[in-house]
């Protein structure tokens, strides 16, 4: 039987080595032609003749290992350091978004929230630090899914699904070429080229279920791509869809941090004059040990339900009137939509201490206390919903012209926009707030116990005591014009000139509608016409200790805990608000929305740049290799608005970088090949840092404000890669990466101000906080001011190791159908940070701290391996991901650098090519069900959260004609 496929020859001189652009176009027609269900092409020719036209042995690949060998060509004929995904490499993977995708590259890690990747990690730098572009233009893309909305420059690769990509392509090193405003990298997607298919109407279609073994969910996702080129190959055009519907579940605990306070009393011994409120501490053995102890602020155990549905429509117009024209307009639009109801049950020790007895406090070696039973404690059990929107949509234009045969412009013009709206951000409050007998233990930080003394099932305990709703908006917009030309000189050496303009607007609003609930002394519930909430004249605690409204059986439903981790003799049962009939009881929704003052603010930002670039390729002392060396300029000017002292403010700003870049290429043999690369480079602080004024949280006493005078972060990055091409499809690798960082931001904080001091008014206060209900709080010097200062160096240097090994090198037969990818990063950091440390005396300010940790979101170890068969017919893989422990920076409350947890994540995939036009698939993702547990403190490794997510199994078919 004759095997499917087609055949590529390997170039066999370097010296006519495809550009990018048509590597990419041949290897969209090749995966097309082995039946790709999602297979397009991208740049700007199809030169799959060109690819076969030098002399070379012929070798035969097809499907996953075809792509594997597309990928690694492009990474072979390219100067600079390059990795890529291309066309069904994406399509045939459990990938649930773009992120899942990139993590399969050397070097990146990805972050998951809610279960799926967020997200990217490039050589130790978080996703601040990559610029993305799609189609060749520059895009921010923004989400409100997971814990928090993005709000600034990284890029959140769920917002899209894999499939409307035929390739996704990171560049590791800078060229004067490439857009300014990375440390990491500059990653490319790619949707469709039309021309580069063949003549005709072509079309597949996927359908594909999405099971998720804890929420017990099944749910659809269908792709499907139409594509049509006339056979003169001057007009295409191409259109793909992509819809998901998903619901998962995320179990698990949350403390929302540690703190220290003093409390009421310690085994029997009082620490105040007088009980629960007022008179002054009296210090002694037992009441400071528990003072100066860390405890969870607030312990509970919970469920979060994800409801997502993604929606992406990709187009494509091509028109080549001739080999030297060709004009093209690509066109992406995506939809997100998400919920996220949260179901807590809680005890509220934070700001509450002073009235909270502590009974048989256990403390460990990092000054935690990991254990106690406390009594007159606030217990609380919430329910939490989150209604979101993201809309996102591109349109571009490429002119691609020659203008004589070594002469030619690319110009290139577009806008994008990206609007995440959350309409709805309601929770619902019960609290009981004299409870005894309740007892936590974190003997096991990841999987305490929480036990509650009184009963939490019991409508009578409880008073509906908070409603808050708190609408914002995120929308970001981008517009660009460029111009590349390109001018071969000689054979083998090129200028490069260019020019670009950039602007882009980030703007946010925020509102709230929340309120403590008032005492009614047992009165009814009197609600006004404008649906605010009426209150008798009792005070909020008086004297019949009555601070809310009674809770009922119509108000309230019984919340059970799944499968989150806990141990035995936890409690798994309470009491939660019923949010559809509590928020018609409160008239919430038809309360006036109250501007969220400090988050009302933003940027906008204008470049202005050139480049200038020299390639150049041949031959010294016998020897092959080829360079690109330049230099880029940009010239960035800042407006960013803010509430300053209560009076909207606007402050502007200017800056200009010059980015000089080299990469050299050498070529000892023709198996092997030696990079070097170095480049100045920079990326702009972000977003939320620029604006001026700030907000105020009143339930932790902070303040944070912006500094729009903040510099960028600067680096000089080196990079020394060895890469050993030993067969077809094959290669071992070894990069040395180093980033000499010489300015970054970071967190600035003083303790022991008043809120006066701030120069805030009392109406950013959020008006259900502490601080807001108890103006005498405003007056304490209490208030932490914190803010974003400019600060010293850093550094950080890493190894990189890569093997893409085919059986095939070594065997044939059934053994050679087996194949290997696995990557390794080793990263070494050194940052100093200046943080808020541990008060010394109790109730006394936090301490200034200076310490060297890594630089934020950097792993010293991650490793990511695959193991695949593919015979072109059946095909299987097994992935493997690990990434590191690491922090994400600052954390609050005396704790130093929260972050995460190491995971270890495993992946498969099993696919059937039934018929030519028929492939049936089995996949599955997080099979391991990966708990993802995250600290608040890096050294004392205090738990914040440990949630897992359950397995998702996808199972389908796809089908072309």
């Amino acid at each position: 039987m004759m095997r499917r496929g087609v055949t590529m020859k390997l170039t066999k001189s370097r010296k006519n080595g495809l550009s990018i652009a048509k590597m990419l176009a041949a290897v969209s027609l090749t995966v097309l032609a082995t039946g790709t269900a999602y297979a397009q092409s991208q740049p700007e020719e199809a030169p799959v003749q060109e690819a076969a036209a030098d002399e070379g042995e012929a070798i035969v690949v097809t499907g996953f290992r075809q792509s594997l060998e597309a990928a690694l060509n492009l990474k072979r004929e390219n100067v600079g350091a390059v990795d890529a995904i291309v066309a069904e490499d994406i399509a045939k993977f459990p990938d649930q978004n773009l992120a899942e995708s990139l993590q399969r590259i050397p070097g990146i890690s990805i972050s998951r929230d809610g279960g799926e990747g967020r997200s990217i990690t490039v050589r130790g730098l978080s996703s601040q630090f990559t610029r993305v572009r799609v189609n060749g233009m520059e895009t921010i893309a923004t989400s409100t899914d997971g814990a928090s909305a993005n709000r600034d420059r990284a890029f959140d690769f769920n917002v899209f699904a894999s499939e409307l990509f035929s390739s996704l392509v990171v560049n590791k090193t800078a060229a004067a070429s490439l857009d300014e405003g990375s440390l990491g990298a500059v990653v490319d997607l790619n949707t469709g080229n039309p021309l580069g298919g063949k003549a005709g109407l072509k079309a597949a279609l996927s359908v594909i279920g999405s099971y998720n073994d804890l929420s017990k969910d099944l749910g659809p996702r269908v792709a499907g791509l139409l594509s049509w080129r006339n056979d003169a190959g001057t007009l295409g055009a191409s259109v793909s869809a992509a819809y998901s519907r998903t619901n998962t579940l995320e179990l698990g605990n949350n403390t929302v941090r540690w703190a220290q306070a003093r409390f009421d009393g310690v085994d029997g011994t009082n620490c105040f004059t007088t009980q629960n409120s007022g008179g002054t501490y009296v210090p002694s053995a037992a009441c400071d040990r528990a003072a100066l102890a860390f405890h969870p602020r607030i312990p509970r155990y919970g469920e979060v339900a994800h409801d997502r549905e993604r929606l992406g429509l990709t187009g494509s117009v091509q028109f080549s009137p001739s080999d030297a024209t060709k004009i093209s307009i690509d066109a992406l639009y995506s939809k997100y939509d998400a919920s996220r109801e949260e179901q807590w049950g809680e005890v509220l020790l934070r700001s509450n201490e002073r009235s909270i007895n502590v009974v048989s406090p256990v403390y460990d070696a990092n000054n935690n206390m990991i254990s106690a039973t406390l009594n007159d404690a606030w217990v609380r059990t919430e329910h939490y919903l989150r209604k979101s929107s993201t809309e996102f949509y591109q349109v571009g234009g490429t002119w691609d012209q020659d203008l004589s045969d070594n002469f030619r412009f690319t110009a290139l013009g577009g806008v994008s926009k990206s609007n995440a709206d959350i309409p709805v951000e309601t929770t619902i409050i019960f609290d009981d707030r004299d409870a005894q007998g309740y007892s936590y233990d974190y003997s096991n930080m990841a999987y305490p116990r929480l036990t509650f003394g009184t009963s939490v099932t019991n409508p009578a305990n409880f008073q509906l005591a908070e409603i808050r709703d708190r609408p914002s908006n995120v929308t970001n917009r981008f517009k660009t014009a460029q111009l590349r030309t390109e001018w071969d000189v000689t054979d083998g050496f090129t200028v490069k000139a260019g020019a670009v303009w950039r602007r882009f607007n980030f703007d946010t609003e925020a509102f709230t509608r929340d309120t403590a609930v008032c005492g009614n002394g047992g009165t009814s519930l009197v609600t006004s016409t404008s649906g605010t909430i009426a209150c008798s004249p009792t005070s909020l605690f008086g004297p019949t200790a009555v601070y809310g409204f009674p809770v009922t059986t119509a108000l309230s439903q019984i919340f059970n805990l799944g499968k989150a981790g806990q141990p035995a003799g936890n409690t798994n049962s309470w009491l939660v608000p019923n949010l559809e009939a509590t928020t018609a009881f409160t008239n919430l929704y038809s309360r006036p929305l109250v501007n969220d003052a400090g988050n009302i603010r933003g940027v906008q930002e204008t470049t202005k740049g050139a480049y200038l670039q020299f390639d150049a390729k041949g031959e010294l002392l016998g020897v092959e290799y080829a360079l690109n060396a330049g230099v880029r300029y940009a010239k960035t000017d800042q407006s960013s608005y803010g509430l300053v002292s209560g009076v909207a403010a606007t402050v502007k700003r200017s800056y200009d970088d010059w980015l000089p870049s080299a990469n050299l290429a050498v070529y000892p043999t023709e198996s092997t090949i030696i990079r070097f690369a170095i480049a100045d480079v920079m990326t702009r602080p972000t977003l939320g840092s620029l604006t001026p004024g700030g907000s105020a949280d009143g339930f932790n006493f902070r303040v944070t404000s912006g500094n729009p005078f903040l510099e960028p972060f600067r680096a000089t990055n080196y990079d020394l890669a060895f890469e050993w091409y030993f067969a077809p499809q094959a290669v071992l690798s070894l990069a040395l990466f180093k980033k000499d960082v010489k300015t970054f931001t970071q967190s600035a904080s003083i303790t022991g101000a008043t809120f006066a001091q701030t120069g805030l008014p009392a109406s950013v206060l959020n008006p259900s906080s502490p601080a807001a209900l108890n103006p005498a709080l405003q007056t304490q010097p209490i208030w932490t001011l914190a803010t974003t200062v400019n600060g010293s160096g850093a550094t950080l240097k890493g190894i990189e190791l890569a093997a893409q090994i085919p059986f095939s090198a070594f065997t044939s037969g059934f053994l050679g159908n087996f194949g290997i990818l696995a990557n390794a990063t080793f990263i070494d950091s050194n940052a100093n940070f200046n943080l808020q440390g541990p008060a010394i005396a109790p109730g006394g300010a936090l301490q200034n701290v200076a310490l060297t940790n890594t630089l934020s979101n950097v792993s010293k170890r991650a490793y990511n391996g695959t193991f695949y068969y593919d015979d072109g017919a059946f095909s299987a893989r097994v992935m493997v991901s690990y990434r590191g422990r690491y922090h994400e920076g600052a954390s609050g409350t005396g704790n130093l650098l929260e972050g995460y947890g190491a995971t270890t994540n495993v992946d498969a995939s099993v696919r059937y090519k039934l018929t030519e036009w028929m492939e049936l698939s089995v996949e599955g993702n997080n099979l391991l069900d990966t708990y993802r547990y995250r600290f608040t403190d890096f050294d004392a490794d205090r738990n914040y959260e440990n949630n897992h997510f359950g397995r998702t199994l996808l199972f389908g078919a796809r089908f072309k004609i």
